[in-house]
């Protein structure tokens, strides 16, 4: 199986997925119009997308259609953001701003300290 980072790093792919994350699954026929590619190169990117499990297809007749799996991309989502993907999640990432201002005032303090403790013993 490819790595999903590998799979997802190409434009055109991306693209797809983007087509097909809002959950409606959409024939060959309907990505090329919306893509604007030829039929083959569509075809090339599904057959890579399909095999990393991205996206499934739906065989009906002779034609294909395709629709995105939320689940193949649930080790990066949990890699990301921790746990994997909640509604009650926390973001990943701290703002430290406020704590860093306050740690960096308290070091200007002490420095001042230190400075004014050096010059009485030099005295």
């Amino acid at each position: 199986m490819s790595d999903v980072f590998d799979v997802l790093a190409d434009s055109t792919r991306r693209d797809i997925v983007d087509l097909l994350r809002s959950g409606s699954e959409m024939s060959v026929g309907q990505l090329v119009e919306s893509l604007g590619i030829t039929q083959p190169t569509v075809s090339k990117h599904l057959k890579v997308l399909r095999e990393a499990g991205v996206v499934v297809a739906r065989e009906e007749g002779q034609h294909r259609y395709y629709r995105f799996d939320k689940s193949s991309l649930a080790g990066v989502a949990s890699w990301v953001g921790g746990s994997g993907p909640s509604s009650d999640r926390h973001e990943p990432f701290v703002d430290l701003r406020e704590p860093g201002v306050a740690v960096g005032s308290l070091a200007r303090d002490v420095m001042a300290l230190v400075d004014d403790l050096v010059a009485k013993v030099r005295r």
